[in-house]
């Protein structure tokens, strides 16, 4: 089965090298890397064509003007012509090279509709200090426990079905997605006990207190149009999970 894995950038010249890397070393070769830049003011974009390449034919690319990153995802969803798409951020790497051939693995032999694995989220500076890991074995809305987006690899079926990123949300509409993808019980998603993904800590949904009050706000706001009850208790079991997350993500070794 085909990959589309979708990467967004803007002024990531500092960090989407080690992306294109990760990509690039991956055991498994059915993918197309879709890179969606912003039209960035640095050397972003230097960057990606500097490897051009080395992917024989499997990289697009366009840099254009959009609405966010949101907007940004959407574009590259439309562009994907994979039978399983997946977002890997422009300062995010795969957990190791073998990391698509264990999703293209699951996927075809469970009949599944998509996977999500653990998460790792690693200091900005050198990506080699856990932070705060994600580990959600089983799902639930009412309890918090969700998936992790960056490691949610879905066939484009369901995209097609559930429809893409709301532009209304800034900074969670992923979550919003989510939501929506949980509350189908036609989608059956299998997890995968094995950290994918090494994400970068910081970025719009996590830059400080401003953020992390507008991530809640706008939770809080998707839980009430999803007709999910007693939102305000959901969203404060987040934010518990969360602290929980930090504090045990020091015993990771990586």
């Amino acid at each position: 089965m085909k990959i589309s894995i979708i990467t967004t950038a803007y002024n990531s010249g500092r960090t989407i090298e080690e992306t294109i890397k990760s990509v690039l070393s991956q055991s498994y070769k059915d993918y197309e890397h879709i890179i969606v830049d912003g039209n960035s003011k640095d050397n972003t974009m230097e960057i990606v064509k500097k490897y051009e390449k080395e992917y024989n034919g499997k990289l697009k690319y366009i840099s254009e003007k959009d609405e966010g990153i949101y907007d940004a995802m959407n574009k590259g969803i439309k562009m994907a012509t994979g039978d399983i798409i997946g977002l890997l951020n422009s300062d995010d790497k795969y957990a190791d090279k073998d990391v698509l051939n264990i999703i293209e693995e699951t996927i075809r032999n469970n009949d599944c509709d998509g996977i999500h694995g653990n998460l790792l989220y690693m200091d900005s500076e050198t990506m080699t200090k856990p932070q705060r890991k994600w580990i959600t074995k089983s799902t639930n809305i009412k309890t918090g426990n969700i998936m992790a987006h960056p490691t949610m690899y879905l066939k484009r079926e369901v995209y097609d079905k559930k429809g893409l990123y709301d532009l209304k949300y800034k900074i969670v509409s992923d979550y919003d997605f989510m939501v929506k993808v949980l509350i189908d019980k036609n989608i059956k998603l299998i997890h995968i006990n094995k950290y994918l993904i090494h994400m970068r800590l910081g970025g719009a949904s996590s830059a400080g207190i401003k953020g992390y009050l507008r991530n809640l706000k706008e939770s809080y706001i998707i839980l009430k149009d999803n007709k999910i009850k007693f939102p305000i208790i959901i969203c404060v079991i987040r934010i518990v999970k969360t602290i929980l997350q930090m504090i045990t993500a020091k015993l990771v070794k990586v």
